[in-house]
């Protein structure tokens, strides 16, 4: 019985709540601004259209698309404003993604003194003329090593 007239009571409070938010969309709508004047339509002309053989046009050439060797798209990874070298800094920013090989200590904690510490000697070790900057031969040391591939199967 208790939760009978529990339930009644809900609903009347939420009708309640509904009525109240109907009135108020209802008088939002009709204090809206009036919808503007219609000009006199004039009978529009059909939209004559060109006639023109389409194939004497010709459109904007292509864009060219150049080829990157694979060690130049990974040398423009690093070299963010394209000026062909890459800085300390450029090298230093796109190293983020390795935080996680780069633990010295092995507590499962990486400080960022730890990766500058790592990315520095990287980037010294690549710079071979020592003017901190890398040229794209210097950059392209640092190239992976690629693995030989497995068999697929040992039968």
């Amino acid at each position: 019985m208790r939760q009978t007239i529990l339930g009644v009571f809900v609903g009347l409070i939420l009708a309640g709540v509904g009525v109240f938010w109907w009135q108020a969309r209802a008088q939002i709508e009709t204090n809206a601004p009036p919808p503007p004047e219609q000009e006199e339509a004039l009978p529009e002309e059909p939209e004559i259209l060109p006639e023109v053989d389409p194939g004497d046009l010709t459109g904007p050439a292509p864009p060219e698309a150049s080829e990157l060797s694979r060690e130049e798209r990974r040398f423009y990874r690093y070299d963010r404003d394209r000026d062909r070298i890459i800085t300390r800094n450029e090298m230093l920013s796109s190293r983020s993604d390795a935080f996680r090989k780069l633990d010295t200590d092995g507590n499962n904690l990486l400080t960022f003194e730890e990766w500058a510490v790592r990315t520095s000697e990287r980037f010294e070790g690549m710079d071979a003329d020592g003017n901190q900057e890398l040229t794209q031969a210097e950059f392209a040391t640092s190239a992976p090593r690629s693995r030989p591939s497995a068999p697929a199967c040992r039968c």
